[in-house]
């Protein structure tokens, strides 16, 4: 069995525990998890997720929030998605970057990804870190998300490292500091 096929098992099992769907055992803090893996391993982390998404047997619900798909739904939304690339290619890319993030932004992204009610048992799983590069960055997104997901966790599969004080998207990026969440089940090989 390879490192990471072992870790997405042992995140399995972590998910189902009381103590993860609670938030126990984190000093009070927010209950954010992060699971760092080698970008390399993409596709094994991508279907590990849509196993669990479709699993009806765990204890737990998660309910995956692709942000790459978050931010194309918001595009579709003021209807830019088709014009993108011509904006692009006319006015440049940093033209496009700051018209985007001027709708695209947190409160955008949170909007789109609430639902209500929150259940016990629920697990928001955020997904697509690295495809929403640079549109969305998650140490901001989740600054923006702990206070309309209080009731619930929030796992965030990440592609790349975080120690503790900072992410590092696909361990090449500029770290950017986030200190609330909490690595689950331990860090990569890398």
């Amino acid at each position: 069995m390879s490192k990471i096929t072992e870790r997405l098992d042992n995140l399995k099992l972590e998910m189902q525990k009381p103590e993860f769907l609670e938030g126990k055992g984190l000093s009070n803090e927010v209950n954010i998890r992060i699971f760092c893996y080698d970008p390399a391993e993409e596709m094994i982390v991508r279907h590990f997720v849509e196993q669990v998404v479709s699993d009806v047997t765990m204890e737990c619900h998660p309910i995956e929030r692709n942000l790459y798909k978050v931010f194309l739904s918001i595009c579709d939304d003021k209807r830019i998605t088709d014009r993108a690339p011509q904006m692009e290619e006319k006015k440049g890319k940093e033209f496009l970057f700051t018209n985007l993030q001027k709708f695209a932004n947190n409160k955008s992204f949170v909007e789109k990804m609430q639902y209500a009610p929150h259940a016990p048992g629920d697990v928001l799983l955020l997904t697509g870190v690295g495809e929403v590069f640079p549109f969305m960055r998650i140490h901001s997104l989740l600054e923006a998300l702990q206070p309309e997901f209080p009731d619930i966790p929030i796992l965030v599969m990440y592609p790349g490292t975080y120690d503790g004080r900072f992410v590092r998207l696909f361990d090449k990026l500029e770290p950017n500091p986030y200190y609330r969440a909490f690595n689950i089940v331990g860090g990569s090989d890398r």
